[in-house]
C-alpha cells in the first residue's frame, strides 16, 4: 500500500526532539513520508492500526507502553510489521537484544547519524521478511 510519496513511516518516541530529528533526516530523502508521530507505545498502536505504514521507527523506552510492549501488540497484529527500534547508549543494551529477538528488524542508537539512519531504513524496506534482524 505504497502513496506516491514512498515509503510510509509512523515515528514514535516521547521526546519531541528525537521526533523532529528524524523527521528531518527522512525530508532529505523523497522516498518517504512521514504519517504519523506517537508519544508512547499506546498511541504507536492506535497509529500502526489506522495507518498501516510500511516501516515503523520506535524507541525502546516510554511511558504508558513501553517499545517492547507496543512492539509485541504489533507484530501480533500484523507478524511482517517492520519495526526499528531507537535506542540510547547506556543502559538499554539487554532491551535492545530483546527487541531484536521479538521480531525488531534493527536497532539504531542515539545520537543518529543520517546517513546510518538512511541506509538502515532503506535496507529493511528492501528486504523480505525472513532475513535476520541486526544492531546498526
Amino acid at each position: 500500500m505504497k502513496e506516491d510519496m514512498g515509503s510510509r513511516v509512523l515515528l514514535v518516541d516521547d521526546s519531541l526532539a528525537v521526533g523532529r530529528q528524524l523527521e528531518r533526516i527522512l525530508a532529505e530523502d523523497a522516498r518517504y513520508e512521514v504519517v504519523g508521530h506517537a508519544r508512547n507505545g499506546a498511541e504507536a498502536v492506535k497509529l500502526f492500526a489506522a495507518e498501516r505504514p510500511d516501516l515503523i521507527v520506535m524507541d525502546i523506552v516510554m511511558p504508558v507502553m513501553d517499545g517492547l510492549q507496543a512492539l509485541r501488540t504489533i507484530l501480533g497484529m500484523e507478524k511482517t510489521a517492520k519495526v526499528v527500534m531507537i535506542s540510547s547508549v547506556g543502559g538499554v543494551g539487554e532491551k535492545a537484544s530483546e527487541a531484536l529477538r521479538m521480531g525488531a528488524k534493527a536497532v539504531v542508537s542515539k545520537p543518529f547519524e543520517g546517513s546510518e539512519v538512511l541506509s538502515t531504513f532503506e535496507r529493511i524496506l528492501a528486504e523480505d521478511n525472513s532475513t535476520r534482524p541486526e544492531e546498526a
